[in-house]
């Protein structure tokens, strides 16, 4: 493969046909097909051609997986490697991913129809987070519990032992990234389910973590759909942590099935109607509107954090709108190996009919339709990014999630009902604050009901801080050293200690 950097639609596409897809599931450091030989197709949005047909696994496959992972737990191969060795191994296969960026990058392009240019970025932010977790894991320190002369309490984190991963298809590089990085990192064995619409960077990232030399079953990846091998990962007794990003009846299923076996941890990452909230003195409407239409049309508003629900003052309302709807005009879908489209295809019939079903259902319950909503003629599932002014707040298209292109705008008079407005969803995950008054913004701030708010941008985080909401939105963490709590086990170690008793006078001699 070049080592040259794509830069048009022509070089991509080239790239594009010299690529090979592994297709077999990743056990105990062997690609194999699905025990039963079924497949699943992985489809290319963007045109219809089917890529691959890919090993499709199953509850004999998730056996063979958590046995495989438990014994390379016992093993202690991983499990009790010096952190600083596990780090160099990390960091090895951070170097590869760098190294078949290009690659990674349109493997996500191809299956799920985002733009390359965002597929680049999920990218860096995958090896940023490998790198990040991998640094982190040498410099955390146990603690010592204050106590008497007659005892030593020592507080330690251990590794829990097998955790399953299951990611979806909107990111599927980088929600991988930040799911095994501190599992791995802590000493965990790793069992990844990618999501069945966009699997084929997950299987290439098994061969590089084979190659930067991960023990055997320590790091497994399972192709296949939720309901059969998702489902089996979840009941099985040999998995003592789950962690899911997707949606929040599929998070509820997950808890059940953790009910029903072995109280296993699950943490969640799940839905988002998140609110924009832009009061009159923002300073620069100019970019709050730009700000305003990425945080919904960016990878064509299939994010789980996307600004869907558009707050604005009244007393600027039409006329933010109006830049709202400009700056749409600039955000329109194209061919998604072409660099120069900020959206791409939806990620397959199922969702796009979702979409349109939504845009419709929003025209019917009368709401104003500013801008796009008709889908593009062609082979590829294309739609323009549509604007809805004067949505009220128990219009459909306001309160539940579309994971789709379609912003909902609301209009407000006080900071009371831009708060109420905002709190008013079962959802927790993100929200912004547009303001140039401190003290609103961190009166706003306290009281949104989120669990990350943004002011003044949208999305802005790094590696630095955790990602993750409240409400329906989910109970987990990703990102941060706060991730690296949710793969350990606190453990007490009390020493009982033999003080001596030896006087002044009999000690020196």
């Amino acid at each position: 493969m070049s080592t040259t950097a794509p830069t048009n639609l022509a070089e991509w596409q080239a790239l594009a046909d010299t690529l090979s897809f592994e297709t077999r599931a990743y056990i105990n450091d062997t690609f194999v097909d699905a025990q039963r030989g079924a497949t699943l197709s992985t489809v290319n949005p963007a045109t219809g051609e089917v890529l691959a047909e890919v090993a499709s696994c199953d509850d004999a496959d998730a056996e063979l997986a958590t046995h495989a992972a438990r014994q390379a737990f016992d093993r202690g191969e991983w499990s009790r490697r010096a952190p600083a060795q596990r780090k160099a191994t990390l960091l090895e296969l951070a170097a590869l991913m760098q190294a078949h960026r290009h690659e990674l990058a349109l493997l996500d392009t191809l299956d799920m129809g985002k733009p390359i240019t965002s597929a680049l970025g999920d990218i860096d932010g995958a090896i940023g987070c490998l790198r990040y977790t991998a640094e982190s894991i040498d410099k955390l320190y146990g603690e010592v519990a204050p106590t008497g002369d007659q005892h030593l309490g020592l507080i330690v984190r251990e590794p829990l032992g097998v955790v399953i991963s299951i990611v979806p298809w909107n990111f599927p590089l980088m929600m991988t990234a930040w799911k095994i990085a501190p599992a791995l990192a802590a000493g965990n064995s790793v069992i990844l389910k990618p999501s069945e619409k966009s699997p084929l960077s997950a299987l290439r990232l098994a061969q590089l973590s084979q190659q930067a030399g991960l023990p055997a079953g320590v790091f497994q990846v399972l192709p296949g759909y939720g309901h059969t091998v998702g489902k089996a990962l979840a009941l099985s007794m040999e998995v003592d942590c789950l962690s899911f990003t997707g949606s929040t009846p599929v998070g509820k299923q997950l808890m059940q099935y953790a009910g029903q076996s072995n109280l296993k941890r699950v943490y969640l990452e799940c839905g988002g109607k998140s609110p924009n909230i832009i009061f009159a003195d923002c300073k620069n409407l100019d970019a709050a509107a730009q700000h305003a239409a990425a945080a919904i049309f960016h990878n064509q508003g299939e994010v789980c954090i996307a600004g869907s629900r558009l707050l604005v003052e009244n007393s600027i309302r039409h006329a933010f709108v109006e830049k709202v709807v400009d700056a749409a005009a600039a955000m329109q879908p194209g061919d998604p190996l072409d660099p120069q489209s900020f959206m791409g295809a939806m990620v397959d019939d199922t969702q796009y009919q979702r979409v349109l079903d939504y845009i419709r259902q929003g025209q019917e319950e009368g709401a104003t339709l500013r801008s796009g909503g008709q889908p593009l003629d062609g082979p590829g599932l294309f739609i323009p990014p549509p604007v809805f002014d004067d949505v009220p707040p128990a219009m459909t298209i306001g309160r539940e999630e579309i994971f789709g292109p379609v912003l909902s705008v609301f209009g407000f008079d006080t900071e009371e009902e831009a708060l109420a407005l905002a709190n008013d969803s079962d959802y927790g995950l993100a929200a912004a604050v547009w303001s140039q008054d401190i003290d609103r913004i961190m009166r706003v701030s306290r009281k949104l009901h989120s669990g990350q708010v943004y002011v003044n941008n949208w999305a802005g985080p790094d590696m630095t801080v955790p990602f993750g909401g409240v409400k329906q939105s989910g109970n987990g963490r990703d990102k941060s050293l706060h991730s690296l709590d949710e793969y350990t086990e606190i453990k007490t170690i009390w020493m009982a200690l033999q003080t001596s008793h030896l006087s002044l006078s009999t000690a020196g001699k």
